[in-house]
């Protein structure tokens, strides 16, 4: 495996295209504190999520849960299942996504294209064919699906990213190439959290040479890993919804603060980061960014503050940068977007 502080000039496999991805600076406040974004849309499949995915088939190969000719499984909202796609590809490896309506439709369109099946559940875990059907999250019919077509299959491994420990390892690169950038130099790591693996693992790792760094978590409102209460919300790939386990990668004494972020405000904060920088980010990227707007202007002097951003804006296209999409579902807030239209314009003239 390739090195990701050390990529060679030439590679002979997609996957050793991940890692080193580019911190952009989105603001800075008038006391000299900065807001970076580690920008993991520069991976393959435009996603961190491909790190912890090859980790996860690295780890399964050495232990032998994996094998020539063998059958991965896993339940995705989407980018795990793009990494997936991508490491199952390229090792020789069948791969049977378990997925729901609520992911971005270019997300299944892609793991389509590189072979994945794709066998999606409705809510009450059976499979629906495939056709359309509800945006729901059903997270927890959808692991259960999973598992249960993995058990007891000769050659067959089931992911299960929420409880991988591998889910986290895949991430110690990120801590790594932040540190090294910045000479150690930050404060402040936030990102969503999810699984828990992309923070979590990235927080334990930078921590080895940062101690006293803090780490922020952002869910979407309706998730419930920073408590109550539970309801439905639209940013994908993020979030425990009601019903689902948390998972073990969620390091509870590692976060030093877990915050929530209604879609509205992230979505909003998304389409506004476009317009004025070309960037495009993910809407639960944009909670994370939301929040980190909100922090930049109470850090200390010359503080250093890195957001973690998943994945880019491209696979939201017909969704948080559809108009019609968003008003539809009445996500639209026109007084939202020109409050972080005013916050980002201030903090960019700084």
């Amino acid at each position: 495996m390739t090195d990701a502080l050390h990529r060679p000039p030439v590679v002979s496999r997609i996957s050793d295209l991940i890692g080193c991805t580019p911190l952009f600076e989105l603001a800075r406040a008038d006391n000299g504190a900065r807001l970076l974004l580690k920008l993991e849309m520069y991976n393959p499949t435009g996603s961190a999520k491909i790190r912890m995915a090859r980790q996860m088939v690295l780890d399964a190969e050495e232990r032998g849960d994996l094998r020539e000719g063998g059958h991965i499984i896993e339940s995705t909202s989407g980018n795990t299942g793009l990494g997936l796609a991508v490491v199952a590809a390229e090792r020789g490896y069948r791969f049977t996504a378990v997925v729901d309506h609520h992911a971005a439709a270019d997300k299944l369109r892609a793991m389509s294209a590189m072979g994945t099946e794709l066998v999606y559940v409705d809510e009450n875990g059976g499979e629906d064919g495939g056709e359309d059907g509800d945006e729901d999250l059903h997270t927890a019919a959808r692991e259960e699906l999973a598992e249960e077509m993995a058990r007891g299959k000769e050659n067959t491994f089931f992911t299960e990213q929420h409880n991988n420990p591998s889910n986290a390892v895949g991430y110690y690169a990120v801590g790594r190439e932040i540190a090294r950038a910045l000479d150690n130099r930050v404060d402040v790591l936030i990102g969503a959290v999810g699984t828990g693996g992309g923070l979590c693992g990235t927080g334990a790792e930078l921590r080895k040479s940062v101690p006293d760094l803090t780490v922020v978590g952002v869910e979407p409102k309706g998730s419930i890993a920073f408590g109550p209460p539970a309801h439905d919300y639209y940013q994908s790939g993020t979030g425990t919804p009601e019903g689902a386990t948390i998972g073990l990668l969620v390091d509870y004494d590692l976060i030093d603060e877990g915050v929530k972020v209604g879609d509205i405000e992230a979505f909003a904060t998304a389409r506004v980061v476009a317009r004025r920088t070309g960037l495009l980010i993910g809407g639960s990227a944009g909670g994370v960014v939301y929040e980190a707007l909100t922090r930049l202007q109470t850090l200390p002097p010359d503080a250093v503050m890195v957001a973690f951003v998943n994945d880019g804006g491209e696979k939201y296209l017909d969704t948080v940068f559809d108009d019609d999409w968003m008003r539809a579902r009445s996500l639209t807030d026109p007084g939202v977007e020109a409050g972080i239209d005013e916050t980002l314009t201030k903090l960019r003239q700084n």
